[in-house]
């Protein structure tokens, strides 16, 4: 039986806490050793192996350390490692603040943070701080590989480049600093190429993950497992699309997904969501007009379920720009029609294609 069709579907609950990035200190936990005191330090035992792990599992890593950057930076270099590391916070500033930079950096919640550190002092300050940060002492660094919050239950071709993708992100957002012009004007140097598909079964642990990873723009925060998943992909009354995004910089992977239950004359979008990578370049709007455009094709009112919390303001916001109007509340549950009498066409900077 599957319970998310009809009704209002679990969002996601504690125990699905997904951790998006570990970050590190540095002396101490990283390397044994103060490398102001001694440039001679030395990785603590297995933490290479333990970086390689997590950063395979699609885990995003960093830096929190109080040091001199330049010294830190050209250690971590020399050691083989600098790569690895996003965003590293290497200052004078406390712990929260950096971790704080972090997240906004990957743009991501403070809840999808682990934190590493040797000193009982700063992981209470960060814990007092920011709560929803999950604080681990370095004395557990050896079991950190064993935490279920630390093993994604698939690992998929996105997951394992994750890091290299972000990296790409880094690359675009300085070409957007440096560009003169318009925001449409850059956008139409990147070189976009859109695509959505039916999903599938190859598809699907891909799906589950960003129903899994997804909150700032989802919709509604229901999570989907990849049997229920698979059985949408096989039901009549049910379709599930999925989005990919490549550009000049290389490949966003796969960064959309659309649920839409059919009855006779009438279709719901229980699922909207969108990675908050590609959040500037316009695909979501790609992605709900071309929603739009299949329920006037196949003559059918279009309905799309919302289920507010403090992080999807962008999606109510993305369904009222798309001139959705809401027709009906019903405790946490919002329900919006479109009279589909206003599609828009797809931008001319982006390269549009459907696979079915």
């Amino acid at each position: 039986m599957i319970s998310h069709t009809s009704q209002l579907a679990n969002p996601q609950q504690e125990d699905q806490k997904i951790i998006k990035c570990v970050v590190w200190d540095l002396d101490n936990t990283l390397w044994h050793g103060v490398l102001l005191e001694d440039d001679k330090v030395c990785l603590r035992e297995g933490i290479t192996n333990i970086i390689h792990s997590l950063d395979s599992r699609g885990i995003l890593q960093s830096i929190a350390s109080k040091n001199d950057e330049s010294t830190a930076i050209a250690k971590l270099e020399k050691l083989g490692l600098k790569h690895y590391f996003l965003y590293p916070q290497i200052n004078w500033n406390s712990k929260v603040s950096s971790l704080q930079e972090i997240a906004k950096a990957l743009n991501i919640g403070i809840d999808a943070i682990a934190f590493i550190d040797d000193q009982r002092f700063e992981l209470e300050e960060v814990e007092f701080s920011l709560p929803d940060i999950l604080c681990i002492n370095a004395d557990k660094i050896a079991h950190i590989l064993d935490m279920p919050v630390m093993n994604p239950r698939f690992i998929t071709e996105d997951s394992s480049m994750r890091r290299l993708m972000y990296i790409s992100d880094i690359n675009r957002q300085q070409a957007e600093k440096d560009f003169v012009g318009t925001t449409e004007e850059f956008l139409a140097t990147l070189n976009m190429n859109f695509t959505i598909s039916s999903a599938k079964e190859e598809d699907l642990q891909r799906a589950e993950e960003l129903t899994l990873r997804t909150n700032q723009l989802n919709t509604t925060g229901y999570t989907y497992s990849y049997d229920e998943l698979s059985h949408f992909c096989q039901s009549e009354n049910h379709k599930l699309l999925i989005a990919s995004l490549e550009d000049k910089y290389g490949s966003y992977g796969q960064i959309g997904l659309v649920l839409i239950e059919r009855q006779t004359n009438l279709w719901t979008i229980k699922l909207l969501l969108m990675s908050c990578r590609v959040m500037s370049r316009g695909v979501g709007t790609i992605m709900l007009n071309y929603v739009m455009g299949l329920a006037q094709n196949n003559n059918v009112r279009l309905l799309a379920e919302f289920v507010p919390n403090n992080r999807n303001r962008m999606m109510y916001i993305a369904y009222k720009f798309a001139n959705f109007k809401e027709i009906k509340k019903s405790d946490n549950l919002v329900v919006f029609e479109n009279d589909l009498a206003r599609i828009q066409s797809v931008p001319l900077y982006v390269k549009f294609q459907v696979i079915d």
